[in-house]
């Protein structure tokens, strides 16, 4: 086997993908930037939760929009629906351990806020119970997904943002929904700072 090969085509890979995706979620995500500002702005808070893997991605944009991102601000509001041991231990224990987003989310979730959510599939229940929970509290909804989109596709309404990587590839859909996170972080930033360029 040719490592210096194989990776050379991991790296081509991603960038195809990337440039793909350039194309298809630029618009998108802007518009995600400006709904997830304007509830800060109005004083709302944006829930971050993430299927499995993702769980770490969703706790990493939190901290990002409570400690910074790579400009000097004030702290926003933004909270990791994975972060709380405590908060999740006895949910971890109910008999429906797809509901460890989603009980959250009634109890925290308040109209204007917005539920930021992070699945490969799409098909996470967590995930799909956790948008349901926050259409039930009347948040806005930013979905990232890989592959089609599965059921959380399905669930969105018109006024929810779905990010779909152009993938079927995990460690492909695991690179853009990265990158999207970046591209929000920075967004926001500009927006509520007045960056120009």
């Amino acid at each position: 086997m040719d490592l210096i090969e194989r990776i050379s085509r991991q790296f081509q890979d991603n960038t195809r993908t990337t440039l793909d995706a350039l194309e298809m979620l630029a618009a998108p995500i802007a518009g995600a930037i400006e709904v997830m500002t304007s509830s800060l702005l109005d004083n709302g808070k944006i829930l971050v939760c993430g299927g499995s893997g993702s769980s770490g991605d969703a706790r990493r944009f939190a901290a990002q929009l409570v400690n910074g991102f790579e400009l000097e601000r004030p702290s926003l509001a933004a909270f990791a629906l994975s972060a709380d041991a405590s908060t999740l231990a006895p949910i971890a224990g109910d008999p429906s351990p797809a509901a460890l987003f989603s009980r959250q989310i009634l109890a925290l979730g308040q109209p204007g806020d917005v539920l930021l959510t992070l699945s490969t599939s799409g098909d996470s229940s967590r995930i799909v119970d956790a948008i349901r929970a926050a259409q039930e509290r009347d948040m806005r909804i930013i979905a990232l997904t890989g592959i089609e989109g599965g059921t959380v596709a399905e669930l969105l309404g018109p006024d929810d943002i779905h990010l779909c990587a152009p993938a079927d590839r995990t460690a492909r859909i695991q690179e853009l929904h990265l990158l999207i996170l970046h591209c929000l972080c920075d967004g926001i930033d500009c927006l509520l700072l007045g960056v120009e360029d």
